[in-house]
C-alpha cells in the first residue's frame, strides 16, 4: 500500500496549499486522457513517469540518463551529451501541457508544469476565477444562455463534467443521421504522424516532434478543429495533412501534403529544409509549424479556399452557419457594402441557431461595424447604437471561447470605435501573443496601431499581413500607402494608393485624394475630388467628424484635413488648416 504523502504547492497569492498525491494523480489522468494533450505515446509515459517519481519521493532521481534509460528504453549506454532525446521530448511535452492548459484544462485547479532547465514536474494550485457577464441588447437576452459562475470544481465535477463532453460528441455523431445538427460545421483536420524515411532514432524523433509542433501551431486557429490517430470514428474529417521526413548528414527536409479526403485530391503541397544541430532544431521546428499553420488555416489561406469553392445544394443548419462565416470573408475581401446586410442576417441567424459559435459572434461584430465604417453620411445616434450591438456581441464571443481571435479581433475593433483606444490595443495585442500566425489580426492590429499614432510599430505588421496573407491585398495595401504619406514619402504612398481596387469605397477615395493632394498630383487629385463630390457629400459635409473618428491623434488629423485642402475638397471642417 503506497505511503500517503503531502505536495505543498504555491498558488498564484502566494500562500501554501497542501495538495494530496491522489489529487495530482487524478489531475495526470485527466491530462492523458483529454483529446486537447498533444503528445505521443512516448511523451505520455515520460510524464507519467516524472509525476509518479516526484509523488513517491524520488523527484532527486530524475535525470535525463533514468528516463532515458527506464522511459525510452535506451541500453546502459546511452549518453545524454551526445544524444538529445531527452531534451527534445521534454520540450514537446512542455508545449503540449501549455497548449491543455490554454483548451480542455484552462480551469483545472491543480497545474502540473516541467520548468525549463530540469525534468522533475511541479504541481500548483490555481486560483479560482469568476466570469463577467458582458450586457447583451435587450431583444438577444432570451436567445443566449446565461453561464454559470466559475465555481471551484471538486474532482466528481471535473469528471461529471468530461462524461458529459462525452456524450456531446457522440450525440455530434448522429447528425449524419437525421438529428437536428448541435453545433455548427467546422473543418475537421487529421493530421497524422509523418513517415521517418531514415529509421534512425533522430529521425524518429525529428517526425515525432514536427507533427507535434505543427499540431500545436495548427490548433492556435479557432475554426479548424485538429484531430490526430485514432480518429473519433462518428466525427469523420474532410481533410488530411500527411507528409515524411528525410534525414541527411546536416540537415532534415518534410515534404507535406494537404489532402481532400472526399476524393484523395492533393490541394496543397511544400517541403520545408532544417539543420539537426540540437541549439537550432526545436526553434526549426517552431518556424516550419508556424508557415505550414499560416498557409493551411489563415482566414484566407488553403482551407478557406477549398470550402468557399464548394457550392452545397440545401445545406443542413451545421453547413449553412458554417457558410455564412465564409460570405464575410468572401464581402471583406472586396468591400462591398451592397453584400453587408445579406452577411449581417446569415451571421444573426446563425447565432440564434447556435448560440455557442464563438467565431461567428466575432464576426457579426464586425458586421456591425462595418455599418459605420463604410457608410455616410453618419448618424451619431445609429453610430452608438452599432458600437454597443458590437462590443455585445464581440464580448459574447470571447465569453464562450476567450482564445478566438476573431472575438478577440472584434472587441478591439469595438474598443477602437467607442474611443477607448488604449483598451483596443491591448486587445489586439494579447489576440497576436496568442497566435502570431493569423495574418488577419495581425493586419488588422497593426492598422489600428498606426492609425493611433504608433506608426513604426503597426506598419511593419501591416507589411508582414500584406507579404503573408493571400487574402485582400488591396485592404492591405490602402494601409501601406498610408504609412508611406506619413512618413512624408509620397511616391511610395501613390504607387500603393493605385494598386488597390476599391472603386466603390468612399474610404479609400478619400486617402487616394490626400495623397495626390499632398504629393502634388493634380490631375489625379482632381479625379478623386469629383468622385468624393458625386459619391459621397454626406462625408465631405462632416470631414473632420469622420477623419477623427479613424484617426486618433490630433495633429495627424490636421495634416491629413490639410493634404485634403491641397486636393481641392471645401468643406466647413477644413476651414484654417493648413
Amino acid at each position: 500500500m503506497r505511503e500517503s504523502k503531502v505536495i505543498r504547492a504555491e498558488p498564484a497569492a502566494g500562500r501554501e496549499h497542501r495538495l494530496a498525491p491522489e489529487d495530482c494523480r487524478a489531475q495526470l489522468a485527466l491530462i492523458l486522457n483529454s483529446a486537447d494533450f498533444d503528445a505521443t505515446g512516448r511523451e505520455r509515459r515520460f510524464l507519467s513517469h516524472v509525476v509518479e517519481e516526484t509523488l513517491e519521493g524520488r523527484g532527486d532521481r530524475i535525470k535525463a540518463y533514468s528516463i532515458a534509460v527506464e522511459v525510452f528504453g535506451r541500453d546502459m549506454s546511452f549518453d545524454p551529451q551526445t544524444d538529445p532525446i531527452v531534451r527534445i521530448e521534454a520540450g514537446h511535452l512542455r508545449r503540449g501541457l501549455e497548449r491543455y492548459y490554454l483548451t480542455a484544462g484552462h480551469d483545472d485547479p491543480i497545474l502540473i508544469t516541467i520548468p525549463k532547465g530540469g525534468y522533475v514536474p511541479t504541481f500548483s494550485v490555481r486560483s479560482s476565477l469568476e466570469t463577467i457577464e458582458p450586457a447583451l441588447p435587450v431583444e438577444w437576452a432570451e436567445k443566449v444562455p446565461t453561464p454559470a459562475r466559475w465555481m471551484k470544481a471538486s474532482w466528481l465535477t471535473v469528471v461529471l463534467a468530461a462524461t458529459v463532453a462525452a456524450l456531446a460528441v457522440v450525440a455530434f455523431g448522429l447528425v449524419r443521421g437525421g438529428v437536428r445538427p448541435t453545433s455548427p460545421e467546422i473543418p475537421r483536420l487529421l493530421v497524422e504522424t509523418f513517415e521517418d524515411l531514415s529509421g534512425t532514432e533522430a529521425s524518429r524523433a525529428i517526425a515525432s516532434g514536427l507533427t507535434q509542433e505543427i499540431v500545436g501551431q495548427l490548433s492556435k486557429f479557432k475554426d479548424v478543429i485538429v484531430v490526430q490517430p485514432p480518429e473519433n470514428s462518428v466525427a469523420p474529417s474532410r481533410f488530411v495533412l500527411a507528409g515524411s521526413v528525410h534525414l541527411s548528414v546536416d540537415g532534415f527536409r518534410l515534404r507535406i501534403r494537404f489532402i481532400n479526403r472526399a476524393d484523395g485530391s492533393v490541394l496543397w503541397a511544400d517541403s520545408y529544409d532544417g539543420e539537426t544541430k540540437v541549439a537550432a532544431l526545436l526553434d526549426t521546428e517552431a518556424n516550419i509549424a508556424q508557415k505550414v499553420a499560416t498557409s493551411l488555416a489563415q482566414t484566407y489561406g488553403v482551407i478557406f479556399q477549398a470550402d468557399a469553392s464548394l457550392n452545397v445544394l440545401n445545406p443542413p443548419d451545421d453547413w449553412a452557419a458554417y457558410s455564412c462565416t465564409l460570405s464575410f470573408y468572401a464581402y471583406r475581401a472586396k468591400l462591398d457594402q451592397s453584400a453587408l446586410p445579406a452577411v449581417r442576417a446569415c451571421l444573426e441567424k446563425a447565432v440564434e441557431r447556435f448560440p455557442g459559435y464563438a467565431t461567428a459572434w466575432g464576426l457579426l461584430s464586425q458586421a456591425y461595424i462595418d455599418e459605420i465604417r463604410f457608410l455616410f453620411p453618419s448618424d451619431e445616434a445609429a453610430t452608438s447604437a452599432s458600437v454597443a450591438r458590437a462590443l455585445a456581441a464581440a464580448r459574447r464571443a470571447v465569453e464562450l471561447d476567450p482564445l478566438n481571435i476573431r472575438g478577440l479581433q472584434a472587441e478591439m475593433f469595438a474598443l477602437y470605435f467607442s474611443k477607448e483606444i488604449e483598451a483596443a490595443l491591448l486587445v489586439g495585442k494579447r489576440a497576436l501573443d496568442i497566435n502570431p500566425n493569423d495574418t488577419e489580426l495581425m493586419g488588422e492590429y497593426g492598422y489600428r496601431l498606426a492609425l493611433s499614432g504608433g506608426w513604426d510599430d503597426g506598419c511593419p505588421l501591416v507589411a508582414e499581413a500584406h507579404t503573408r496573407n493571400p487574402g485582400p491585398l488591396a485592404y492591405y495595401e490602402t494601409a501601406l500607402a498610408l504609412c508611406a504619406y506619413f512618413r512624408g514619402d509620397y511616391p511610395q504612398a501613390a504607387m500603393w494608393i493605385r494598386k488597390t481596387t476599391f472603386p466603390g469605397n468612399a474610404n479609400f477615395h478619400t486617402i487616394a485624394a490626400a495623397i495626390f493632394g499632398e504629393g502634388g498630383y493634380e490631375a489625379d487629385a482632381r479625379r478623386e475630388r469629383v468622385w468624393l463630390e458625386e459619391n459621397a457629400p454626406g462625408l465631405i459635409k462632416n470631414l473632420r467628424q469622420e477623419v477623427a473618428r479613424r484617426i486618433i491623434r490630433p495633429e495627424d488629423v490636421d495634416f491629413f484635413l490639410g493634404s485634403l485642402k491641397k486636393a481641392g475638397l471645401a468643406s466647413k471642417d477644413l476651414g484654417g488648416q493648413t
